[in-house]
């Protein structure tokens, strides 16, 4: 694209904003040590959120809206480096990012020194504003925070001003020093390191798609109806969510014909700033682990809901969540870890994730909760998406987020097969709840 007077004026300010924080460099958080080290060719750990406004977007004025947008993230506006025990992120001056028009298959790995280094990537279509970021920066709460103030700044470019408020920052203030803290390192301060899940789980198997092609199917839905389900079952729409992705994948496994069925276990992240207060822009969260084990015998849809309402009654609180973040921390505090040279715990990191961790759940959901933004906001936007990207094997990520009263599911898979994501959409119909499907598969 070609580049403005506007534009060249901000890339000389970002630069000056730059060199007055050469100084400045910051340390990955506790997750983020790990994301970098699982990079390939073909897979980044990599998210997007998107938000769909009520008018086409100007990508003129996008751009303008992204050079004074980012400087007032600088845990965003970095580029990752390798030390000799260590990566850490260095503030970025180069010029950039620069919008795009979306594509077909987004999420697509993100090359530490391609996009001049930059880790996020800002599309547009339509009507619609797309934020992609490497976890390495920051988990969705923060990502979220940048997507919602960019587009404030950028509705004010349009003569629609807003008021900063929520994840709307105000871009002429300097960051909270909270904003940029590993906040882990504050709360892991349990007496005890409680041991992690382990054991194989039933993965699903299906035909790889080819390298550069993630499937994306979205379900639209209302809030309202899944809210009266949900209920109906004595259920949060995050545990019945759970438990129908529970179902399916129990459904998928029963028609593979096993020899011996495994347990289903889902991923599921959990927003630590709900427990542990947080202004932190990086990543805060933890995994837990909802599971059942038909190896005990068969399960209706009603107990998987129980079992998946108990779980999350007795693991999603304060005191598990924080010795949970202490058994994370624990590597991290080890005086021999530090000194480990950086290859050496990239090829322990990549062996015990790839063997271990990674064969511990069959599916991962994240779900980002009810979103609010600014009384000005609100007239011009018309919905979010989430996506958790690219799974790092061959399965299928879910990602549910909700505005006012559109609920919208989203998987993205690297496989050929959907009968995970088609036994999931049938139970919600079944229960009743209208929902709307959309694709990017042909």
């Amino acid at each position: 694209m070609k580049k403005t007077s506007k534009q060249n004026a901000s890339n000389r300010i970002s630069k000056q904003n730059a060199r007055n924080r050469k100084d400045v460099w910051y340390k990955l958080d506790l997750s983020a040590i790990v994301y970098p080290t699982l990079q390939r060719r073909d897979f980044s750990s990599v998210y997007r959120l998107s938000v769909v406004l009520k008018e086409q977007i100007d990508p003129d004025l996008l751009q303008l809206a992204l050079d004074r947008t980012l400087p007032r993230f600088p845990t965003y506006k970095v580029a990752i480096r390798k030390g000799v025990f260590w990566r850490y992120l260095e503030p970025n001056a180069r010029p950039g990012p620069y919008v795009r028009r979306d594509i077909k298959n987004p999420c697509m790995p993100m090359h530490f020194k391609g996009n001049n280094r930059y880790l996020i990537r800002v599309y547009y279509y339509g009507s619609r504003i797309a934020l992609e970021a490497h976890h390495c920066l920051g988990d969705g709460t923060g990502g979220m925070c940048l997507l919602q103030t960019l587009t404030a700044v950028y509705l004010e470019l349009t003569g629609h001003p807003v008021r900063p408020e929520g994840f709307v920052l105000d871009i002429s203030s300097e960051p909270d020093p909270e904003e940029l803290e590993d906040a882990y390192m504050r709360y892991a301060n349990a007496q005890v390191c409680p041991p992690r899940p382990a054991g194989k789980t039933y993965r699903v198997r299906g035909t790889k798609e080819p390298f550069y092609t993630l499937n994306i199917i979205d379900g639209v839905m209302s809030v309202r109806e899944v809210m009266a389900v949900a209920g109906k079952y004595g259920a949060t729409v995050t545990e019945y969510l759970n438990a129908v992705l529970l179902y399916s994948l129990l459904q998928k496994q029963a028609s593979d014909r096993p020899a011996r069925p495994r347990p289903v276990r889902i991923a599921m992240p959990v927003n630590l700033r709900r427990f542990f207060p947080s202004k932190t822009l990086r990543n805060f969260i933890t995994m837990v682990y909802p599971f059942v084990d038909p190896r005990l015998g068969d399960y209706t849809f009603e107990e998987i809901v129980e079992q998946v309402h108990n779980y999350m009654r007795y693991y999603i609180n304060a005191k598990f969540l924080r010795g949970d973040i202490t058994t994370n921390a624990s590597t991290q505090r080890n005086p021999l870890i530090r000194v480990v040279p950086l290859f050496i715990k990239d090829f322990v990191v990549r062996t015990f994730y790839t063997r271990v961790q990674d064969k511990n759940s069959s599916a991962g959901l994240t779900n980002m909760g009810a979103l609010h933004v600014p009384e000005d906001m609100k007239p011009y936007i018309e919905r979010f998406d989430i996506y958790m990207g690219q799974p790092f094997s061959s399965r299928t990520n879910c990602a549910v987020i909700s505005y006012e009263d559109i609920l919208t599911v989203n998987f993205a898979s690297s496989i050929v097969e959907a009968d995970v994501e088609r036994c999931f959409f049938r139970r919600l119909v079944q229960d009743g709840i209208h929902v709307t499907i959309e694709s990017n598969r042909e």
